[in-house]
């Protein structure tokens, strides 16, 4: 691929509710927009890829608004969870678009992210890629084993930001990404912390049902007295899932997710509340260090990302215990757009080389 340096990419980033859409110039960002979607026009769709045409009508009509120039080099989507792959930028083909229609691995909504990015690159000529899609799996042998053969370890995380903010903390320490370790913990509904060996999530809990508990999933549980819940006959299995999933962590405990109104709650004088968000911030430092292990204490630096990193109460109680081991960088927010950007940025600087799925 020919060098460019400051190429105009086109973003893309389905959610269950919304599609963000940016435009970005190099590393800066000169537009974006969260694209909302009414639930009652989601409702009309029976299916998530009969929402297909729908969204892109939505991205178009974002586009024909902006001001800046759109003669994209590429466009770029979210990479959903499709199989197992190595790190890195891909080019989107039928075959991955195949595989996310069919949901090898599970439907999602970051699955129709390569197909968007493909339809809109016909459009404007150009590459469509994904950047480090949720099923990257690079795991270490003796990362997978469980404890029982029949269940294997997964490699299922927030890949995309863990990568993107081991190399926006590597750029601080000017450093080079892939030649350090790094532990880079995703704070947000869910959370995935992971050692990054010279670039590589060598391991990382399961953020759909380990680790920390978070403002609604469970995270790890005493498997007994959940083994009991789940025969107690009281719960179905979809019951059971959503506990885990949806209604677990801060919701569980303090009936919201909103991390603003528990600090508030604390505000307020609310004792339980302060023991529940303190015993989060337990369970992520304890996972931040026995991350550590993995490296052999070799750590760089530890980066804290994610939507929850945006309270300094949290980073702080969380910094306390853990800035032993390394220095610590917070990078604010979700950053997905910014960490899509940056992977297809690498490619056409010449940093890596551009992927086949």
């Amino acid at each position: 691929m020919t060098k460019v340096e400051n190429p105009l990419i086109l973003v893309i980033n389905p959610g269950s509710v919304s599609t963000k859409v940016a435009i970005f110039s190099g590393s800066e960002k000169i537009e974006q927009e969260t694209i909302v979607h009414p639930q009652e026009e989601l409702n009309a769709f029976h299916s998530l890829w009969n929402q297909f045409e729908y969204r892109i009508e939505a991205i178009e009509k974002f586009l024909t608004g902006v001001k800046s120039k759109k003669n994209f080099d590429a466009i770029v989507g979210r990479g959903g969870i499709l199989k197992s792959l190595k790190r890195g930028t891909y080019v989107v083909s039928e075959d991955m678009i195949n595989d996310a229609r069919q949901g090898v691995r599970g439907a999602h909504v970051s699955n129709l992210g390569c197909a968007l990015a493909d339809r809109m690159a016909e459009k404007y000529n150009c590459e469509a890629y994904i950047v480090d899609p949720v099923s990257v799996d690079e795991f270490e042998p003796v990362a997978r084993y469980s404890g029982h053969p029949a269940i294997q370890r997964r490699a299922l995380s927030h890949s995309l930001n863990l990568r993107a903010a081991a190399f926006w903390a590597a750029k601080k320490l000017n450093i080079n990404a892939n030649e350090n370790n790094f532990i880079v913990a995703h704070l947000g509904s869910g959370i995935s912390i992971a050692p990054i060996r010279n670039g590589r999530v060598i391991d990382v809990n399961d953020a759909s049902s380990a680790g920390p508990f978070s403002p609604e999933r469970t995270g790890g549980l005493p498997l007994i007295p959940f083994i009991d819940m789940c025969f107690s006959g009281n719960h179905s299995k979809s019951q059971m899932i959503e506990l885990v999933m949806s209604k677990g962590g801060l919701m569980a405990y303090l009936g919201t997710k909103d991390l603003e109104k528990v600090e508030q709650m604390i505000e307020q004088g609310d004792e339980n509340a302060l023991n529940v968000y303190l015993a989060m911030a337990y369970q992520i430092a304890k996972e931040i260090g026995a991350m550590a292990t993995v490296v052999n204490g070799d750590v760089k630096a530890i980066v804290i990302t994610g939507g929850l990193s945006n309270s300094n109460k949290l980073v702080t109680e969380i910094t306390g215990r853990i800035m032993f081991i390394a220095p610590v960088f917070v990078f604010p927010g979700e950053m997905e757009m910014e960490a899509m950007a940056e992977g297809v940025l690498r490619i056409f600087r010449g940093e890596e080389d551009v992927k086949e799925y």
